[in-house]
């Protein structure tokens, strides 16, 4: 509990400064908010990100903007598509805020009005259009129009950035300057120059926020690289205007990124810098501003005798999952998220495409072995799950909160035992979600479990197959194998969950020839359907993973030893085996963006290359027979059976062969498509009518496979020839579960 010396008044504003997502608010303030209600601490929350882009993607903003270039256009030479923009400039003022308010879901029949393609004026992006008109297949109108709308907007992007201000991204912003910054000699610099054009609307929303809060401690939270300048903009603005204000940073760039920081001047902007999870930093922080006698931090950088040091000194521990309260989403303007449809990925157009409320399931990760992962750090390493019973209470406090029911688990690897659980509480609730996280594709996800996860809502898994290679797969500790990842991919897609493969090149000691056959892996894994979706990144090595640490056990060295005084996590290295995995990148993209469309499987590898490549080494139906292999298993005694299905309508008739007659009974069963029987004799129908009442989902008494056993030899014979039955495989198919 807080000391008493912390007055009620204590009250922060909680920022993410721009960008991150369009859709959907980044959730790191939401969850701080959560836990500082359980504490009575007021605070309110801000994505200044959303804000400013509705601010300058609006009439008045593209006016102001048009303005602000016109002198620019007399005396430079821009680029024609600039030239195009600024001549049409009446044509977006006028069609901007319909268009954005298409886009926030409240002005659904614009959709008819965009897909006449005379609506919306248009410039380079819709040069896309005729490449993609075969990509995207024939689309709905709403689909159809969210993708030319977002077309337009990106025209307008091109447009600021040529013409205005070079650092502006819709998802990020001066993103340069927070990557590798080893020193902060260039974002210091950049501090020193006149705002720029975001800026001014940056600092004119923020001083808004500030007069209408008033509060006395102000933290803001700073995600990716591309949040880092308007974060430290942002600071600047308060420390000149405001100096009694408090100003703490988190978030995830200082956790990776900060975590041997020596460069005073951040503290010039910054009072504290905190690492790792949030909560109990933060109180000791405030405890700390209140009282002005304690001394007691936890993982707090602060200046002290003009020096940076690193303070980690309080006795408590860390709060437990359970005791961090519901994230709260209250303050941030949600029906103004704007949907958009950049790219044909189908699990980049989930990320981008509808409001997610997020939520984790479990802290850190529970394999937690990935060499290339940052699995030092306490992130990852802390495995801490949370209870499914709680899961759901969140869960149902969110829906009542924001009115969505949409779910992203935003976990390192949902772990599969919680995600049964959180699926049986789901169904046992009879809530109706929708929901999608990220896994490891391991042997527990089951066909069994692939169906239990898609009845409870769950529509799409993303999972790291990473390097397609058995041996760069041992190599990471991923833990799997190919052929593996093949059975699980094909669970969840018989299943009816969509399945996103992150796929990496280039890690260390990776030959051409496990490059070539990583790509032929994959077109397989798209040949035959068992992956919908996937995405191509180069390895990057970073100081807190084990290659980072022990790089000469990998096969590279760092090219650089020195510890920089500011952001110390991606690291500069050379791969021993000489090969520039760089001129893979644009093939094994290409090759990807028409493998996700079911096509040119029939080419040759080579053909996505303009340099010699080897011949793959894979069998040509490697993945297919992958699939096919018959699963053999022993089901577990303490296996959980479990049925989906409802009640049957029971009917009983006779049955005569040869001459000899006897009872029988028929069990009709209706599901949401149709309706199928089967029949057995009268016993085992009567035990079975019974036993499904019991195993049904809706049930919290669980039943083991054992338990099952048991109760059925006590009065008939044989359970294994029954349960291998028919009739039985039959049901199976319809929602009868051994998990």
């Amino acid at each position: 509990m807080f000391s008493k010396t912390i007055p009620l008044k204590t009250k922060l504003l909680l920022v993410t400064p721009p960008f991150t997502q369009l859709n959907t608010p980044y959730p790191a303030t939401a969850y701080i908010k959560g836990f500082l209600n359980t504490k009575d601490i007021a605070s309110v929350q801000t994505d200044l990100g959303i804000e400013v882009i509705l601010a300058l993607f609006s009439k008045k903003g593209l006016h102001d903007l048009f303005q602000a270039s016109n002198s620019d256009f007399q005396e430079q030479d821009f680029s024609e598509n600039a030239k195009r923009i600024f001549a049409l400039q009446d044509e977006y003022i006028k069609t901007i805020d319909s268009v954005i308010s298409f886009l926030q879901g409240k002005n659904a029949t614009l959709a008819l009005s965009i897909c006449q393609e005379d609506f919306l004026p248009e410039a380079s992006r819709f040069g896309q259009l005729e490449e993609l008109d075969w990509a995207f297949g024939t689309m709905g109108t709403q689909d159809k129009a969210k993708h030319l709308a977002t077309l337009y907007l990106e025209d307008i992007s091109d447009f600021i950035v040529e013409c205005v201000d070079p650092n502006f991204g819709f998802s990020r912003y001066a993103e340069r300057l927070g990557r590798s910054a080893n020193s902060f000699d260039d974002l210091y610099g950049a501090l020193q120059h006149d705002l720029t054009y975001i800026d001014t609307i940056l600092l004119s929303i923020l001083k808004d926020k500030i007069e209408i809060v008033k509060p006395n401690a102000f933290l803001i939270s700073v995600p990716f690289p591309g949040n880092l300048y308007a974060a430290f903009r942002s600071a600047q603005w308060i420390k000149k205007y405001h100096p009694e204000i408090k100003i703490l940073m988190g978030g995830g760039f200082a956790n990776t990124e900060l975590r041997s920081l020596s460069d005073k001047r951040v503290f010039e902007f910054f009072d504290f810098i905190s690492l790792d999870d949030g909560e109990l930093p933060i109180e000791l922080i405030i405890e700390n501003i209140a009282s002005e006698t304690s001394t007691k931090f936890k993982r707090t950088f602060l200046l002290e005798n003009n020096k940076v040091v690193y303070k980690n000194n309080s006795p408590r521990q860390d709060y437990q999952q359970s005791q961090v309260g519901t994230p709260d989403y209250s303050d941030l303007l949600l029906d103004k998220y704007i949907s958009v449809i950049e790219i044909v990925n189908p699990m980049h157009r989930m990320w981008s495409d509808g409001r997610w409320n997020k939520l984790t399931m479990a802290h850190g990760c529970y394999w937690g072995k990935c060499t290339f992962c940052d699995i030092s750090l306490d992130y990852i390493k802390l495995y801490e799950p949370i209870a499914a019973g709680i899961l759901c209470d969140r869960m149902e406090e969110m829906i009542a909160q924001t009115g969505e029911t949409g779910f992203h688990f935003v976990d390192e690897a949902a772990p599969p035992a919680l995600m049964r659980e959180l699926a049986l509480e789901i169904l046992r609730r009879k809530l109706t979600v929708t929901w999608w996280t990220n896994i490891r594709f391991e042997k527990s996800f089951t066909q069994d479990l692939c169906v239990l996860l898609k009845a409870s809502g769950c529509i799409a898994v993303s999972g790291g197959l990473e390097v397609a290679s058995d041996r760069l797969l041992q190599l990471i500790d991923k833990g799997v194998t190919v052929e593996q990842v093949a059975q699980v991919t094909r669970n969840f897609t018989e299943a009816g969950v969509m399945v996103h493969a992150y796929l990496m090149y280039g890690y260390p000691s990776q030959t051409v020839q496990e490059t070539v056959d990583s790509l032929e892996m994959v077109r397989q894994l798209f040949e035959v359907g068992v992956l919908q979706s996937g995405f191509w990144h180069q390895f990057a090595m970073t100081a807190h993973s084990p290659v980072g640490m022990y790089p000469e056990k990998f096969g590279v060295i760092k090219d650089n030893e020195t510890v920089g005084t500011f952001a110390n996590n991606d690291l500069a290295h050379t791969d021993l085996t000489g090969i520039d995995h760089e001129q893979f990148s644009f093939g094994l993209k290409k090759s990807l963006f028409n493998f996700m469309h079911g096509i040119c499987f029939d080419y040759d590898l080579q053909d996505w290359f303009d340099f010699t490549i080897p011949k793959t080494t894979i069998r040509p139906d490697f993945i297919f027979d992958a699939i096919e292999k018959e699963t053999t298993f022993t089901i577990k005694p303490n296996a959980k059976v479990i049925w989906l299905g409802g009640k049957p309508v029971v009917s009983n008739f006779i049955k005569t062969k040869k001459r000899n007659s006897w009872q029988m009974i028929r069990l009709t069963f209706h599901d949401k498509k149709g309706m199928f029987d089967i029949e057995v004799n009268q016993k085992e129908g009567e035990w079975l009518i019974k036993i499904l009442d019991t195993i049904s989902v809706s049930n919290l008494k669980v039943t083991l496979y054992q338990e099952l056993k048991a109760d059925f030899e006590s009065e008939l014979e044989d359970f294994e020839l029954f349960w291998f039955a028919k009739q039985m495989n039959l049901l199976k198919q319809f929602g009868l579960l051994v998990l």
